[in-house]
């Protein structure tokens, strides 16, 4: 396509298409009828909606009819020429017509769009089908223009007229400026592309070829209960309405944006994402994008309007619906429509789960009709394998069920505390949904989570372990063991084995802590471990690193004796910690911390440990001493912080995490 600045001079008149007769201008009509069809739906405005704006389209082109001549009159002047084998000028004047009526609709959308005489559907939505991203991505950039410069592309694009001819159509319908819908035009048209021609002739673009679905059933019956009375209110208004209403005609609707349109087209459930099944097994992107959308109501229009409104309203514009945001998590509407996850009953509630690339939905509504809907908002963004294994879809009194991934091959129930006894296996139903998943008593009696397993279908055959914190995303829990263990520097392992097991038995009962605070994974490192004075045993530093989805963290560094019943003793840094921190992550590779300990025999000593890469350290003030390696353990009566410091080749030097309380017995 050429660039376009002005009209080239060719000494054809502008003027406009001869007048055919009625019986010309309906075969015509008949035979082009899609494609004038097609032409109307492209230049009306996206934010009409999508079964509004087809039957508008249809309406406008078989009103073109209107102004045929009932009679033969004389032969028609030459005018502009015909374009890719048209038929000549009957066509060129219908489709004048057409564009005519589609701009003065988009202009001034009160009764053409709002009520088209005919074609008239009740009950019933009707819609073309929906695209691919390619044609969204298009949808889009078209309800970003103007109408005359939809209007020009479509006659470029779509029709195949040139530019001369193009800009004598337009300036024929009234638009003011027909250059410069044109250049606008053909700046689109190079941003879409050579796939332009080819999208534009698909199935969103195409109102003859659509789908029906019902209107809202309960809405619907609720609204017959008044119509008697609506229709006697109607009848008595009738004659004031014709005359209140002729002023107000002239009055423009607000101007459709960017931002509206997209909002209405997120909202619309026809145009909600589904992947196909078998995707998860061939992508290498596993994440919530490749789950397919499974459940008994993925086909229930109403129940899916009222999720998306739910989420488009919030909590402030509709009543009845509880909102539950976990921290962290945006609350603004959907800006595209989002992907379908899981629409059914489960537990006496209609569950639908949504995903918008960054955050996971759940509403809720009672399928009894009794008793408020929820929703609840969490982030998901850069879910993987494991962080996007499963969803909480519900919970009751005997505890939450799940929905896993697709890659999910295995699923079980343990008990952290417990790590000698055998997984439970956990039964899952064919659309997804586990039985119930025990919650965590208040007393840590116990501490359940999910043992699951991929498919080999995936590559990353694996098992891992999954702890409810009681919002949609489970914690993918995960150790480091300690120097010594053959284990590489600083590489989170899954905490499925033997000794991953055990290692989590002893700080399960801190996870608890971490509910509702937006928490994604749990990493366990264990840093050092330390022979004891006085052949006292082994004791073992860890920093367990509780990562969110927002990016902030939770760092607990604590020290173990050797005594395996006994938790955790934390060893607190001096001040608040804050909130984004790299300390234990593989940006915060090196730690040092030290406190206080007395012997079974009574003796006093400070121990320090530090991470494997430390070579030096060195203690001040109540305690003084230097040791090359990674520990240290001195004799000492005194009391108070002591100051740590030690040598890592190539960084520097590294300070001490906390303080040792004064008078602290870790024996």
């Amino acid at each position: 396509m050429q660039s376009y600045d002005t009209f080239p001079s060719t000494g054809i008149s502008p003027a406009a298409p001869p007048r055919p007769t009625r019986d010309e201008a309906e075969a015509a009509l008949v035979e082009h009828y899609p494609r004038l069809v097609r032409l109307a739906h492209l230049i009306l405005p996206p934010a009409l909606g999508r079964h509004r704006r087809v039957l508008a389209a249809h309406a406008l082109v078989q009103k073109s009819l209107a102004a045929a001549r009932s009679r033969p009159g004389p032969a028609p002047a030459p005018t502009v020429p015909a374009q890719r084998g048209e038929p000549g000028p009957v066509l060129a004047w219908l489709r004048e017509r057409v564009v005519t009526a589609a701009l003065r609709a988009a202009d001034r959308p009160r009764w053409p769009l709002g009520r088209p005489p005919l074609p008239a559907v009740l009950g019933l939505r009707l819609f073309p089908r929906a695209g691919g991203d390619d044609e969204l991505a298009l949808e889009s950039a078209l309800a970003a223009v103007a109408p005359e410069v939809r209007a020009a592309f479509a006659l470029r694009v779509l029709e195949g007229l040139t530019a001369q001819s193009a800009g004598l159509l337009l300036a024929a319908a009234g638009v003011p400026a027909p250059d410069e819908a044109l250049r606008a035009a053909e700046r689109l048209r190079t941003a879409v592309g050579a796939d332009a021609e080819s999208l534009l002739q698909g199935a969103e673009f195409d109102p003859c070829t659509v789908q029906a679905r019902p209107t809202d059933l309960l809405r619907r019956r609720h609204r017959t209960r008044l119509a008697a009375l609506a229709a006697a209110m109607l009848l008595a208004a009738s004659t004031a309405a014709v005359v209140t209403l002729g002023p107000e005609a002239d009055a423009p609707p607000p101007p459709a944006t960017a931002l509206t349109v997209a909002s209405a087209r997120a909202a619309d459930p026809e145009l909600l994402v589904s992947t196909p099944g078998e995707r998860w097994s061939d992508t290498a992107r596993v994440d919530l994008t490749a789950w397919p959308a499974r459940g008994a109501r993925t086909g229930d229009m109403a129940l899916l309007s009222r999720a998306l409104d739910a989420w488009a309203r919030g909590s402030g514009d509709r009543p009845g619906v509880r909102v539950t945001v976990t921290p962290g998590t945006p609350t603004t509407p959907p800006a595209a429509p989002a992907r379908l996850l899981f629409a059914g009953p489960v537990d006496g509630s209609a569950v639908v789960l949504l995903h918008d690339g960054g955050r996971l939905v759940r509403y809720a509504e009672p399928l009894t009709g009794r008793g408020g809907a929820v929703l609840e908002l969490a982030r998901a963004d850069d879910a993987d394998v494991t962080t996007g294994a499963a969803v909480a879809v519900s919970r009751t009194r005997l505890g939450a069920r799940f929905l896993l991934a697709p890659w999910i091959d295995e699923s079980a129930v343990r008990d952290l505390l417990r790590p000698d006894v055998p997984a439970r296996r956990l039964a899952v139903s064919e659309d997804g949904v586990t039985d119930p998943v025990p919650r965590a008593p208040g007393d840590c009696r116990s501490v359940p989570a999910l043992q699951v397993r991929s498919s080999a279908r995936i590559v990353e055959d694996h098992s891992f372990l999954l702890a409810d914190l009681g919002e949609l995303n489970p914690v993918h829990l995960t150790w480091t063991p300690a120097p010594g263990t053959g284990a590489p520097a600083r590489q989170p392992r899954e905490a499925t084995s033997t000794a991953g097991l055990a290692a989590w038995a002893r700080s399960a009962c801190g996870l608890p802590e971490l509910t509702g605070t937006g928490v994604r994974a749990v990493n366990r490192w264990e840093f050092a471990q330390q022979t004891l004075p006085e052949r006292a045993g082994r004791a073992t530093w860890t920093c367990t690193r509780a990562e969110t989805w927002d990016g902030r963290a939770r760092v607990a560094v604590a020290w173990e004796g050797p005594d395996a019943r006994s938790g955790p003793t934390p060893v607190r840094p001096p001040g608040p910690q804050p909130a984004y921190t790299a300390a234990c992550s593989r940006f915060g590779q090196h730690v040092l911390v030290g406190t206080y300990w007395t012997a079974p025999s009574g003796t006093r000593y400070y121990l320090a440990a530090g991470s494997r890469a430390l070579t030096v350290i060195t203690a001040g003030g109540p305690v003084s001493a230097t040791v090359r390696g990674q520990v240290l353990a001195v004799r000492t009566n005194a009391t108070g912080q002591v100051r740590l410091t030690g040598t890592v080749p190539g960084t520097g030097e590294l300070r001490g995490w906390g303080k040792a309380e004064e008078g602290a017995d870790r024996s």
